[in-house]
C-alpha cells in the first residue's frame, strides 16, 4: 500500500476515535446537570394520598390512605397534611368524588358522617339503602363493620291447623350485601389502635331495588339473622362468574376500566334462585323434613244418577276422596288429593 495512503487512513482512524470521545463526554456532561437537577427537588410535608383507586362511594379504612412526602411546591391548601389532620378521624368517610391510586386526597372529595348526602354519596349508582333491626344473636354479636359483606338468613316456621306439625326452617335469601352503617354509625371505632367491638340494634345495608322489597317482605314472614362473608368467597364467586360468562370484559378495556368492572362485580349483591337451606328435620330426627300435610276428613262426592237394573245396588255407593297432599312449586303451594279407590 502506498505510504501517502496509509498515513491518511491512521488519520481519519485518530480523526475517528476522536469525535467519538468527544460525543461521549457530550453526553456524559450533558445528563449529569439533569441528575442533579432531580435530586435536588425540594420535598415539602407529607400528605394523605390514595393506596389504591378509591371509586365514588368507598368508604375510607385504614388501609385505603396513607401518608406520603410530597414536592414542597406542589402542597395544595385543599391536601391533608401530616400533622395538621388526623387520619383517624377520616376512616368512615365516603369518597365523594373518583380518586386514583397515589393521588393525594383533598378535602373535596371526601364527606363525612352527619354532613348533607352522606349516605347518598355512599351509595353506588341505581343502590338503595335499607334498614333492619338486629340483635347480639342476629348480628353476629356486633363483628360486622361498615364496610363488610354479609348474607341474611330467614328463619320461619310453617304452621298449620296444629302447632305440634309445624315446619321449622331456615334460607339464606340474599348473598353479598355490603354493610353501610351500623345504628348510625359508618365508621369504625378505634381504640389504642385496635378495633373495638360493640353491639348495634339496626344494620343498614346496600341492595338494589328488588332486595329492598324481598328484604320488606322477609321481615314480616320470620326472622332475620346476619351472616359474615370470607373475603375469600367474593375472589372464588368473582371467578366463577367470570369462567361462567355471567362477568364480560370488553375488548381494548385498560387496566383501570378492568379493575373498576371486577371491583363492581365483587360487590353486587347476588340474588341465587338455588339458595341453601336446612330444615328442622335436618338438625333433629324428630323434626319435620317437609311441610306439614293438611289432612282433610272423608268427603261424600257427588252422588251419581240412579242407574236402572241390578247395577243398582253396586253403583250407589259413595265416590271417597284420598287424603290432601300439600306440592310446593318454587313459591306456590297447592293442596293435591291422591284421589280414592
Amino acid at each position: 500500500m502506498d505510504k501517502r495512503k496509509l498515513m491518511l487512513l491512521v488519520g481519519a482512524l485518530i480523526v475517528a476515535i476522536g469525535t467519538a470521545f468527544a460525543a461521549r463526554s457530550l453526553f456524559a456532561g450533558a445528563s449529569t446537570p439533569q441528575a442533579e437537577a432531580a435530586a435536588k427537588v425540594p420535598m415539602g410535608p407529607k400528605v394523605l394520598v390514595a393506596q389504591r383507586a378509591l371509586p365514588v362511594g368507598t368508604i375510607i379504612t385504614a388501609d385505603s390512605i396513607n401518608f406520603q412526602a410530597w414536592p414542597k411546591d406542589m402542597v395544595q391548601d385543599a391536601y391533608f397534611v401530616e400533622g395538621e389532620a388526623d387520619m383517624q378521624k377520616l376512616l368512615g368517610t365516603v369518597v365523594r368524588n373518583p380518586i386514583t391510586a397515589g393521588e393525594p386526597v383533598t378535602k373535596g372529595n371526601l364527606v363525612a358522617p352527619g354532613d348533607r348526602g352522606f349516605l347518598a354519596a355512599a351509595l353506588a349508582p341505581g343502590m338503595r339503602a335499607v334498614t333492619i333491626p338486629v340483635s347480639a344473636r342476629t348480628g353476629v354479636a356486633g363483628f360486622v363493620f361498615p364496610g363488610d359483606h354479609i348474607d341474611l338468613v330467614l328463619t320461619q316456621t310453617v304452621k298449620t291447623n296444629s302447632d305440634a306439625m309445624a315446619l321449622k326452617a331456615s334460607e339464606t335469601i340474599l348473598k353479598n350485601l355490603r354493610v353501610l352503617a351500623t345504628d348510625q354509625s359508618t365508621e369504625q371505632v378505634m381504640v389504642e389502635g385496635k378495633t373495638q367491638v360493640r353491639a348495634f340494634s339496626t344494620v343498614t345495608l346496600e341492595v338494589t331495588p328488588k332486595i329492598a322489597e324481598k328484604i320488606a317482605v322477609a321481615q314480616t314472614i320470620g326472622t332475620i339473622s346476619l351472616s359474615l362473608r370470607s373475603l375469600a368467597d367474593n375472589s372464588a364467586e368473582l371467578e366463577q362468574a367470570i369462567a361462567s360468562g355471567d362477568i364480560k370484559i370488553p375488548a381494548g378495556a385498560t387496566k383501570q376500566q378492568e379493575e373498576a368492572l371486577l371491583k363492581q362485580a365483587m360487590n353486587r349483591p347476588i340474588e341465587s334462585s338455588k339458595a341453601s337451606y336446612v330444615t328442622g328435620g335436618d338438625v333433629s330426627r324428630f323434626q319435620r323434613t317437609t311441610a306439614p300435610v293438611a289432612t282433610a276428613p272423608a268427603a261424600m262426592g257427588p252422588m251419581p244418577a240412579a242407574p236402572s237394573g241390578p247395577q243398582m245396588a253396586s253403583s250407589a255407593a259413595p265416590v271417597r276422596r284420598g287424603p290432601l297432599v300439600r306440592v310446593t312449586r318454587g313459591k306456590e303451594t297447592e293442596d293435591v288429593s291422591l284421589g280414592g279407590n
